[in-house]
């Protein structure tokens, strides 16, 4: 099992932190949240994905988030919905982000602790352009990266188009985004978290029969169908 330690308080993340991973005796330095490249905009010392850069300790977190990209760093103030969700660029930069919002400290990314493993894989094929998938602590929320949005938005958008034909699913349900990575969790209070303001994630819904509540968002996805809400109700 790899089990990646990622020691960020679930009220706010307050300090640049360390990855464990657990029998490797290997520490590897977190990149910020965001751009994915830790590359520094000030004076491009950082180097590669989750490199070493010169935003100080508090670098990409939800202290200091558009340093270096950090959440919501590299989106347009004019950009679409989508355009300004935060992006994380790696499992581990996801992980830290949601640990900031719901219980996240540690991230499995192999079988072996993680609850929902089976059912996970097969529900999220190829055609869903899932990269890797992770599991948080007891495994009740899970982090899936996307290498393709509008992919993974088609492929959610034909399974719950097929569940509503059956009379299956709900329409005030869906999965939460960022750019490049969803959110699942059997915790109504995790996903509730997420699509919190302060947050800055929103629920993809595509169920043809969705009306959210006056006053909640309803913007265009990236597919035909879908939109992003800040509306969820299990």
């Amino acid at each position: 099992m790899r089990t990646t330690s990622l020691l960020a308080p679930a009220a706010a993340v307050t300090a640049l932190l360390t990855l464990t991973a657990c029998g490797s005796g290997e520490n590897q330095s977190l990149g910020g949240i965001g751009s994915g490249t830790g590359t520094s905009a000030g004076s491009g010392t950082g180097t590669g994905t989750g490199g070493t850069t010169d935003g100080g300790p508090d670098e990409g977190t939800l202290e200091n988030p558009t340093k270096n990209g950090g959440v919501n760093g590299n989106a347009p103030k004019d950009g679409t919905a989508f355009q300004k969700l935060p992006k994380a660029g790696t499992i581990a930069a996801a992980a830290r982000f949601v640990n900031g919002f719901t219980k996240c400290a540690e991230i499995t990314t192999t079988q072996a602790g993680y609850k929902y493993w089976d059912q996970d894989v097969a529900r999220y094929g190829e055609n869903f352009s899932v990269v890797e998938r992770g599991s948080c602590d007891e495994g009740d929320t899970r982090i899936f990266m996307i290498k393709d949005m509008k992919k993974f938005q088609t492929a959610y958008k034909e399974d719950i188009t097929k569940k509503a034909s059956e009379n299956r699913g709900s329409s005030t349900t869906g999965v939460v985004i960022g750019q490049d990575f969803t959110v699942g969790s059997t915790r109504s209070t995790a996903m509730a978290a997420l699509i919190e303001p302060r947050a800055g994630l929103l629920t993809l819904n595509c169920h043809p029969e969705f009306k959210p509540p006056s006053g909640f968002r309803k913007e265009p996805a990236l597919v035909d169908g879908c939109v992003l809400t800040d509306y969820r109700k299990s």
